[in-house]
């Protein structure tokens, strides 16, 4: 048995860089006022009730916000350790997609079940990567379910299926029994999105699925153009003596020349040029 740490892949460093930057920024500016953050929070974090006021930008910039050391830490680590093996099988393109889709996906979730009265309310903000996080681990616990991964400091091997299953579960615990002002629970939407777009979106990705439809389409486009084309010519052609036109071989014949020719010899050659 040999023990490794996993890669860095491209986008899992710009995804730890980002946040990284992002929540050193916040502790820098909480040192110097903590209103700065405040206001941070009130324009960058999810809230429902102003999404719906037109602050849509928020359903992208609320994963990058995270509120204290441990919060920020467990979804980077996370998010290392989980994500690189997810991008060197995927490549980068499509776990691109699988980490939009779950933070998208948790946005959406967030607000449906604020305005539904389940947990929380429309004003109640929510921060953090966890819902592209949990797309991460449930496509990791489908595609990758019986890998093992060692519990350091425990001595014992479990496999990454259960393991998921354990962290989902705890997630929704925690989240239940948070008493404080960010919707934890609402980040468990990244976990069924991303299970929906593993089990369903194309093995190229969604990027592949939509060029594949554009060009298709257009494609359909242009044959309905040359069959336009093609009926408009026989509905002319049932207009004029095929024979003007074509010999008894089918092929077209040459233009009658009208004009009077001078050219002697000339006349025997042929008024097709190529």
């Amino acid at each position: 048995m040999t023990l490794s740490l996993p890669p860095f892949t491209p986008a899992v460093k710009w995804l730890l860089g980002i946040n990284t930057g992002i929540f050193l920024l916040m502790m820098l500016a909480g040192t110097v006022s903590r209103g700065i953050n405040a206001d941070i929070i009130r324009y960058f974090a999810l809230t429902p009730y102003l999404v719906v006021r037109g602050e849509i930008w928020q359903v992208v910039t609320y994963a990058f916000l995270h509120l204290g050391f441990w919060h920020w830490f467990g979804n980077m680590l996370a998010l290392w350790m989980f994500g690189s093996a997810i991008e060197g099988m995927w490549r980068t393109r499509r776990f691109v997609e699988l980490y939009t889709v779950g933070v998208l996906g948790a946005a959406l979730f967030s607000v449906v079940i604020s305005f539904s009265g389940v947990l929380g309310g429309p004003l109640t903000p929510t921060v953090g990567a966890s819902g592209g996080i949990y797309a991460i681990l449930i496509a990791f616990g489908m595609l990758l379910g019986d890998n093992e991964i060692m519990l350091i400091p425990f001595p014992f091997m479990i496999r990454a299926k259960y393991f998921v299953a354990i962290l989902i579960v705890l997630a929704i615990v925690f989240s239940l029994q948070d008493t404080g002002q960010t919707n934890n629970l609402a980040h468990l939407g990244g976990l069924f999105f991303g299970y929906l777009y593993v089990k369903f979106a194309p093995r190229g990705g969604l990027q592949i699925a939509g060029s594949e439809g554009f060009y298709g389409l257009r494609n359909s486009y242009y044959r309905w153009k040359r069959r336009r084309a093609a009926k408009k010519f026989e509905v002319y052609m049932r207009q004029h003596k095929r024979e003007d036109y074509f010999d008894q071989y089918g092929n077209f014949k040459e233009p009658p020349d009208t004009k009077p020719s001078n050219k002697g010899n000339d006349e025997s050659k042929g008024r097709w040029v190529n």
